[in-house]
């Protein structure tokens, strides 16, 4: 009864009628609105689409990426099947849940004079954690601070075709075309803020090829986009730069690394050498530089992570706290401290939103998919879990 009395509830819809006297968060609301015919919206939909504006009020809502800020909030990588929802359904729209929240909160009343906060989303399988830490990102983003995102961790210790010797040192892997990928990436995230970074160090990568001390960060990144041979020792150098300036006063900027399954750091790698040996994680370049970051021994910014469960190899499905996931002894011992947060299964008025969101979207064609047996049906198959309830709808 109580599911079909939420499930009423959020099938209204409402009148919002936009007041002349707006807040700062709600400044996209235009005075002159409040002139024109009061416009309905669905309840299930968030009219606040500012990360930072948003609060318990609208858990449960999906909030609406604008379309300049879905590149830099979803990069390219992303190992969710979201980015091709963003297409399907034109239009880039997140929960908002508690466990983003909670993130959020805890950003807007840090001391950055001190070392770096750490979270880790953890959770069952397609709980929602990427997504969860993608809205944290997307905070970050419209806070103006540099956001260094690396979207799929395990992708750089799965087998690679362009695996080098580092010619940095000869212990050492290096990974061109993830390391050229990642650049990209960060250019397009960063851009308005690589033209206001000074590099405090020269860098030499080849007897005629260095970038000079004081040259802009976003010369030090195209160096590595343009020369994919040098792009690993140039992803180093940027973490490098980061690490080193932000917390400082005359840095002007605030620094958010964010990786998810950032349990591949620590875990097995299927990369062999020619010898057929496994290469471990910190003889690849660029898991070695990100290592660096995940440590809490630079300040002005956050560590903001994920667990992963489906790729990391040689785990139990059933294993998904922090202490099995990044072992006891190497990974866990090197976040520690960090401040978990747990991302559950969707709640009933989770579901019952998401399933109104899929209804607006058409995404449920099957006339049965849309009764009430149907919808018992779905949140009995997929346990209220959001990957599961996504990939059933697939069919639907």
């Amino acid at each position: 009864m109580a599911l079909q009395r939420l499930s009423l509830k959020l099938r209204q819809t409402v009148t919002h009628s936009r007041s002349l006297h707006s807040s700062g968060c709600g400044h996209q609301q235009k005075a002159v609105a409040a002139l024109s015919d009061p416009e309905p919206f669905s309840i299930f939909r968030s009219q606040e689409n500012d990360p930072a504006c948003q609060s318990e009020k609208h858990l449960g809502q999906y909030y609406t990426v604008p379309s300049s800020h879905v590149r830099a909030v979803f990069p390219q990588g992303l190992r969710a099947r979201y980015p091709q929802q963003i297409k399907t359904f034109n239009e880039a729209c997140v929960m908002v849940r508690q466990p983003a929240l909670e993130v959020i909160s805890c950003l807007k009343k840090a001391d950055y004079s001190k070392p770096a906060l750490r979270f880790i989303f953890y959770g069952w399988e397609g709980s929602g954690k990427t997504l969860s830490l993608c809205h944290s990102v997307h905070y970050c983003y419209t806070q103006g601070w540099v956001v260094l995102h690396v979207p799929n961790a395990f992708r750089w210790v799965k087998s690679c075709r362009d695996l080098l010797p580092s010619s940095y040192n000869k212990s050492r892997f290096d990974q061109p075309f993830h390391a050229t990928e990642w650049l990209r990436n960060f250019k397009i995230i960063n851009e308005s803020i690589l033209s206001k970074i000074k590099i405090k160090q020269r860098y030499m990568w080849t007897k005629r090829e260095f970038t000079e001390e004081g040259s802009l960060l976003g010369e030090l990144v195209d160096q590595g986009i343009s020369r994919v041979k040098s792009s690993s020792d140039v992803v180093g150098a940027v973490m490098k730069e980061l690490r080193l300036q932000s917390g400082q006063p005359e840095a002007g900027f605030r620094l958010a690394v964010a990786v998810d399954g950032v349990n591949a750091l620590w875990g097995k790698t299927n990369i062999k050498k020619e010898n057929k040996s496994p290469v471990d994680p910190e003889e690849l370049t660029l898991v070695y530089n990100l290592r660096k970051l995940m440590k809490n021994d630079w300040s002005g910014g956050a560590v903001i992570t994920t667990l992963s469960q489906t790729r990391f190899f040689y785990i139990s499905k059933s294993s998904y706290l922090p202490q099995e996931l990044l072992g006891e002894v190497s990974g866990f011992d090197s976040m520690d401290p960090f401040i978990p947060v747990s991302v559950p299964n969707y709640s009933e008025k989770e579901f019952e939103s998401c399933y109104l969101y899929y209804m607006d979207r058409n995404w449920l064609q099957h006339p049965q998919s849309r009764t009430e047996e149907g919808k018992k049906e779905l949140i009995f198959l997929s346990n209220r879990n959001p990957a599961a309830f996504e990939k059933l709808c697939t069919f639907l």
